[in-house]
């Protein structure tokens, strides 16, 4: 009697772990990949935000230096067409925030000339920053975390010597 004690005993403590291997991997794969996924979905979207920001800056750059070269050939004053080129760098730069996802909201403009602006010989600086906001995250939780990154990013054209004195 003893012996068939024993053997539903250890056939009934068998039967307990029949199936929690699997329930067990199914939970640790969940907490170990959600937040994998999470990881890589932000840090997607913040190189997205940085190949924007990037591209972004060359095209604003040349945008103002051709835009600005052009409207001084025409015979245009210098701050006028500084503001027309200005104009062009802001589209050109919600063109290619546009086309990596972000909105015209997120990614902004700042100009500098370094020299005289649009003269032979000058620089025109163009940075660019583009807030990534963080997927996920509530807004009612902007105390606590931060709920975007900026990724910044400059780069310089030259103006050529095209511009004719006058």
């Amino acid at each position: 009697m003893t012996d068939f004690i024993q053997r539903f005993a250890r056939r009934d403590l068998e039967r307990d772990d029949e199936g929690s291997a699997i329930v067990e991997f199914i939970a640790l794969s969940l907490l170990m990949l959600i937040p994998l996924v999470y990881l890589v979905v932000t840090l997607s979207r913040i190189q997205a935000g940085a190949f924007a920001a990037e591209s972004a800056a060359h095209e604003a750059a040349r945008a103002t230096v051709v835009t600005g070269v052009a409207a001084v050939e025409r015979g245009e004053a210098p701050s006028s067409a500084m503001d027309a080129a200005s104009r062009r760098a802001n589209a050109a730069v919600a063109v290619v925030a546009g086309d990596f996802g972000f909105s015209d909201d997120e990614a902004t403009l700042e100009l500098a000339c370094v020299g005289p602006c649009l003269d032979p010989g000058g620089n025109v600086d163009a940075r660019v920053t583009v807030s990534v906001s963080l997927p996920g995250i509530p807004g009612l939780m902007g105390g606590t975390i931060p709920l975007a990154v900026d990724v910044v990013a400059s780069a310089q054209a030259p103006v050529d010597s095209v511009v004719r004195d006058q």
